[in-house]
């Protein structure tokens, strides 16, 4: 099975070789591998920190703190934790730079197997700005459904899957009680399978269409693509295609490429049990003798 150190196994799909029980995924993580493989460990333009403990008492604290390359601004956020994982109750707040406080309530399990109710509060004192949101979710080995109410702009969302046999069919919509209109609707299909999964979504009203897919070739190689069209816009295709390979059980190295002539580079190193380096860098191969690359590492520290 898997060390600790073994970086990129996906939940879904390490489940899903592992253990004969196929696990349904949320709307948004649909095609979540290739993404995944695609956007992580790539930290250009900026250094980043982030430091996370546990008390004794289970409760954690994470320190996160980035740099801006280009601007030289620096943000970051101190989040606390507490988890009552006995009543299946959880508490977060975070304070960040620039003076935004935010809060979580989490019950899981406890009205209704399957049942997870969220309350996530916002709150910019110098401007009075305040926003709170109500999330439940319901989720059954063939149902997962996510519904959010935007309490101040009285928005409603809701979003649902569907799966069978490593079959995905999902779709969310998003509805303004004050305008009585639509504000949004996607869809999203998927299969899944032991080693690889594809998956093509429709979103921004229908009007955006991506492909990607995922492909565990073996222990130590994975592969992904993507592409992506705007029917809105220019007839052009957008098509990114990347790779991860291991490089022993701590290490491993990631690259990927675009269609547009930008290259994707990133190495994640682990140098003891809890302390990760991560570099990156975004090299744009259409203007080699510019300044329009890109160079960036995270370092994180866990206990």
């Amino acid at each position: 099975v898997c060390s600790r150190y073994d970086f990129g196994y996906n939940e879904l799909y390490s489940y899903h070789i592992f253990k004969p029980f196929f696990s349904l995924v949320a709307f948004n993580d649909i095609g979540k591998s290739a993404k995944d493989l695609l956007s992580k460990d790539y930290p250009v333009g900026g250094c980043k920190l982030e430091v996370k403990t546990t008390a004794p008492n289970g409760v954690t604290f994470k320190v996160n703190g980035q740099r801006d390359n280009k601007t030289g601004i620096i943000v970051g956020d101190l989040e606390t934790k507490y988890a009552d994982k006995k009543n299946g109750l959880t508490f977060t707040e975070a304070w960040t730079t620039s003076n935004h406080l935010n809060g979580k309530i989490e019950l899981e399990n406890n009205l209704a197997k399957g049942l997870k109710l969220e309350l996530l509060t916002s709150l910019l004192p110098s401007v009075n700005e305040k926003a709170a949101k109500i999330n439940a979710t319901y989720k059954k080995p063939n149902v997962h459904t996510v519904a959010t109410l935007d309490v101040f702009k009285t928005n409603v969302s809701v979003n649902s899957v569907f799966g069978q046999q490593g079959f995905l069919v999902g779709a969310e919509v998003a509805y303004n009680v004050l305008d009585g209109k639509l504000g949004r609707y996607n869809a999203a299909v998927g299969y899944t399978a032991g080693e690889y999964g594809v998956a093509v979504h429709a979103t921004n009203n229908l009007s955006n269409y991506a492909a990607s897919y995922y492909h565990r070739v073996n222990s130590d190689l994975e592969a992904s693509g993507k592409a992506s069209w705007d029917s809105k816009g220019s007839n052009a295709v957008a098509l990114e295609v990347g790779a991860k390979l291991k490089l022993d059980s701590s290490a491993f190295v990631k690259a990927k490429i675009s269609n547009s002539g930008v290259v994707g580079l990133g190495y994640t190193q682990s140098l003891r049990p809890g302390v990760k380096l991560n570099l990156g860098a975004s090299v744009d191969t259409t203007r080699l003798n510019e300044n329009a690359h890109k160079l960036g590492l995270a370092f994180t520290l866990e206990n």
